[in-house]
């Protein structure tokens, strides 16, 4: 009470009442004042601690892409540098961090697919971190434990020429499934990456497993169908692409950010998604002992934050984790795909037997 009046038995019964009202009055007062105010939401606001010295990255993104990204978080962070230590294949830069294991030179292994960072956590070459911006992140972006973080994806699509689908598949309905493939009518019009020499092929022929529930005897009876409509296999995606954009070809499947890419042209491609396609996880992690590993973390939190999910889709045509995020132009959100349960791990740890019964199959 604000007359720091105790309770107590000599209280008249007038005074008690006058006493039980005003209690009564703060309490209604209290109740609607709350109620009335806006909900608080329970979803921390996304932080970033400013970054201080400089922070060395080891990057599996292009060189055009580093550039931006980097000069837009020294903008934020004015007493930070970045040291891009070097750009290269994802697979690469694992072997260095590798072999810098006792005296590491980077703090940060950005880009790459997250099953790059989950070998080098299995072999303690990561610091744990969970990012305060990572909690609205789905789990299935980020390393349960907390040595990677997921920061954008790349979803597997379709790529379709629609002027010689318009003209010479009349009556045939754009692939929405992947079992639409298998329509006599893709005879001779499709191209598919090389399962055994292109990662985004064998990924195409994982999906086939993980959306049969991993009956391989189903999968391996699709792979067979659609070798009949296969009119050749190729090598890398941008060469599928350039048949398709070229009208050499109707269909391929590939990565939708280099879809989007090609689209990007002016040439007549055409986005699909179809049903139960797969993703990879593009990750970020922070080296074990790493130097400046305050600003390593630092720059983490800023990666995971909306500014910088935006200027990733920009200059990447990949989907951010962030469902705050819009998606690329032209692209379907996380909410409108259905997406295949892609176990990357089993994937990878059954590479060599999963190929071989390909061979098999298409033979």
């Amino acid at each position: 009470m604000s007359n720091n009046r105790s309770w107590s038995p000599s209280i008249n019964r007038r005074e008690f009442l006058r006493w039980l009202g005003a209690g009564a009055g703060l309490l209604l007062t209290s109740g609607w004042l709350n109620a009335c105010a806006p909900a608080v939401s329970s979803t921390p606001a996304p932080t970033a601690t400013k970054a201080a010295g400089k922070i060395a990255i080891y990057s599996a993104l292009t060189d055009a892409a580093n550039k931006q990204l980097y000069a837009a978080f020294q903008s934020a962070n004015p007493d930070a540098q970045i040291i891009n230590l070097r750009t290269a294949a994802p697979g690469d830069l694992q072997t260095r961090i590798r072999n810098e294991r006792e005296s590491p030179t980077a703090a940060i292994f950005l880009g790459g697919e997250s099953a790059f960072h989950d070998g080098l956590a299995r072999e303690g070459l990561l610091e744990k971190y969970v990012s305060p911006n990572a909690e609205k992140i789905a789990p299935t972006f980020r390393h349960p434990q907390g040595f990677w973080t997921g920061w954008s994806l790349a979803v597997f699509s379709f790529a379709l020429n629609a002027d010689r689908f318009a003209k010479e598949m009349t009556g045939v309905k754009s692939p929405a499934t992947w079992d639409d493939l298998l329509d006599p009518a893709w005879k001779g019009k499709l191209v598919l990456p090389d399962p055994m020499r292109n990662v985004g092929g064998y990924v195409f022929l994982a999906t086939q497993v993980f959306r049969f529930n991993r009956d391989e005897g189903k999968a391996m009876e699709y792979m067979k169908k659609l070798n009949l409509n296969i009119a050749q296999y190729v090598r890398n995606a941008a060469e599928g692409i350039k048949l398709v954009a070229q009208g050499k070809s109707v269909g391929f499947p590939a990565w939708r950010y280099e879809i989007l890419d090609e689209k990007a042209k002016g040439t007549p491609i055409e986005l699909i998604t179809p049903e139960n396609s797969s993703y990879e996880i593009a990750a970020v992690s922070i080296l074990k002992d790493a130097p400046n590993a305050t600003g390593a973390r630092a720059f983490v939190d800023w990666l995971l934050m909306k500014d910088a999910g935006e200027l990733m889709v920009k200059l990447s045509n990949r989907i951010s984790v962030l469902k705050e995020v819009a998606p690329p132009p032209g692209a379907l959100t996380l909410e409108q795909m259905k997406l295949v349960n892609y176990d990357r791990q089993w994937a990878a740890e059954n590479k060599d037997r999963l190929l071989k019964l390909w061979q098999k199959a298409i033979k």
